[in-house]
């Protein structure tokens, strides 16, 4: 800054591009009867798919046996690929309380696994995931999709949910860029 100020000439030093500190990214669209996950390794050749899916818990499942899937299988995929960040899909305004409720226990579930790793965690709302990966906040499920499966450069379409999961591991990467104006909210 003082070399600004006096007028003197910069040096011809670049400043280094810092890369992305994570390498390993996890993110989580959770919901108590389908909650989808998906880690992305990123590499010089860009983001590539590593792991995606679902955790899938009947109807006739109790919560609390749901909760438990959960937890076990997110603590699971921590262990065997070793992500240092997780991106979360953040709270969204549910008409029916009920739902935000059990949105929020499963949501609960997956945190507690995630601190206990001792991973960065950022939530990213909705609307913002769209933005980014389609272009548009009102962006339909199928879309998110079909640009996830584009991106990765993935054989087949990806489950809604496990799709959604690879989204916020995507949108977190764009975000967190050198010059990123709004970066995802850490929890």
């Amino acid at each position: 800054m003082q070399e600004r100020v006096s007028g003197k000439k910069r040096s011809a030093e670049k400043t280094p591009v810092e890369p992305l500190a994570h390498k390993v990214v996890l993110g989580i669209d959770p919901s108590l009867r389908g909650t989808g996950y998906g880690v992305i390794h990123l590499g010089r050749s860009g983001p590539k798919a590593v792991a995606q899916g679902t955790v899938k818990c009947g109807s006739k499942l109790e919560r609390s046996h749901c909760l438990h899937e959960i937890s076990r299988t997110i603590r699971e995929i921590v262990h065997k690929h070793q992500p240092t960040v997780c991106a979360i899909e953040g709270l969204f305004y549910a008409q029916n309380v009920k739902t935000a409720l059990t949105m929020g226990e499963a949501r609960g579930a997956a945190l507690a696994v995630l601190a206990e790793a001792g991973l960065e965690i950022f939530e990213i709302a909705p609307r913002k995931v769209k933005q980014s990966i389609v272009g548009y906040g009102n962006a339909q499920k199928i879309a998110v999709a079909k640009m996830v499966q584009r991106m990765l450069v993935l054989k087949k379409l990806p489950a809604p949910d496990a799709a959604d999961a690879l989204a916020l591991a995507l949108t977190f990467v764009h975000l967190h860029k050198r010059f990123a104006i709004d970066p995802a909210q850490k929890i």
